[in-house]
């Protein structure tokens, strides 16, 4: 195997190939012809080796820009990348999965575990979500511990390395061609031991507390939104930060308004004298005016009439969304005999003309009955 043969080539991917693409085909073919799993094949040993080269040189920017506009020259006399020399089957899993072994690709000391997230569900009125509120709510978490200001340990002493991890929270042990890592039994993963632990926490660090919180929920918010608080959440251990509260919000039903997104809606009925002759309807808005919708002469159920900028306020923007009135004629159900009479006299009256609908649904049902 000559180390002039294409890189591409040799890691079995197009020009075009990016880095994800050249280190997932890297792997697999380092581990194919690594030296350990072809004992005595001295062939696959340069192979591993060209392999290893021309990964070595494209998985570097700069490096792979070079060997892309001016092939192998742009690396003799030195100038570039050579065949690396890789030991035992350990070392080629630390290059490649370095990221998680703990080991020479980018390990290093356990970093504290984050307190976990806490949930609130929050239920206020259609009115709070249009005007936004401030209110205070009471919850249970875990805080830090007062006496040894969260380390865990006895005050005037601190936590110390683990010996058996040498702090950084885990162990390895060579199975065959694997490494495997596991939790440090001994620190439990935190990479540092308490030898006096606090008598508060008993050496959490943290301990069960009741804190009031002031939550601030801005106009416009909906039915889900979530607001978090930062930092307000189960405090993590022995020090680590803590994590963050979620107020999930939910929005009770209104008596005269139903909401989609920043539109409200509201059901409005009026009478048939109204709907036939025309006049006004007066709806009293969330934001404290009384809207007038003008009904015109022969409105009809169902109609909808909108007021453009008397709806909900834009959730940490501008503006506001519209309130559409959906009209509803209610016919009367109680007359008194002088309306009685009246209809009776505006009934015998009538030539068909009054009501098109009315008039074409049977004049199609006529016709389709055959006259």
């Amino acid at each position: 195997m000559t180390t002039q043969t294409d890189y591409y080539e040799l890691l079995e991917c197009d020009r075009g190939a990016d880095e994800a693409t050249l280190k997932s085909s890297y792997r697999k073919l380092a581990m194919r012809w690594h030296p350990d799993r072809n004992p005595g094949d001295a062939a696959a040993e340069a192979r591993f080796k060209a392999i290893s080269e021309a990964y070595d040189c494209l998985k570097d920017p700069q490096k792979r820009a070079a060997y892309d506009r001016f092939g192998h020259a742009a690396f003799q006399q030195g100038a570039g990348a050579g065949p690396q020399d890789f030991g035992g089957f350990s070392d080629i899993f630390e290059n490649i999965f370095g990221e998680f072994m703990g080991g020479r690709g980018g390990g290093g000391r356990p970093s504290a575990q984050r307190g976990a997230d806490l949930r609130y569900d929050m239920e206020i009125t259609l009115d709070d979500a249009f005007h936004g509120i401030s209110r205070e709510i009471t919850v249970d978490v875990s805080g830090v511990c007062d006496p040894c200001g969260g380390s865990g340990a006895r005050s005037g002493t601190a936590a110390q390395t683990c010996k058996t991890c040498g702090g950084m929270g885990k162990v390895r042990a060579q199975q065959g061609f694997f490494v495997v890592e596991r939790t440090c039994p001994a620190c439990h993963g935190m990479g540092q031991v308490i030898t006096d632990p606090c008598s508060n926490c008993r050496g959490e660090g943290r301990v069960d507390k009741t804190k009031t919180l002031t939550v601030n929920i801005p106009a416009g918010v909906d039915e889900g939104t979530r607001v978090r608080l930062t930092g307000e959440g189960e405090a993590g251990m022995r020090g680590a930060p803590a994590g963050d509260l979620y107020i999930f919000l939910h929005i009770a039903r209104h008596a005269i308004f139903e909401r989609e997104g920043t539109t409200l809606y509201a059901r409005t009925p009026i009478s048939f004298t109204t709907a036939a002759l025309g006049g006004t309807v007066t709806i009293p808005g969330l934001d404290g005016e009384h809207h007038e919708i003008r009904i015109a002469p022969g409105m009809q159920s169902g109609r909808e009439l909108r007021q453009r900028g008397a709806g909900m306020p834009v959730l940490q923007g501008r503006g506001r969304g519209d309130l559409v009135v959906r009209i509803e004629v209610e016919t009367p159900t109680k007359l008194s005999a002088k309306q009685r009479e009246l209809l009776e006299a505006f009934r015998a009256t009538e030539t068909g003309q009054e009501c098109p609908q009315t008039s074409g649904f049977f004049q199609k049902v006529k016709a389709a009955l055959g006259g």
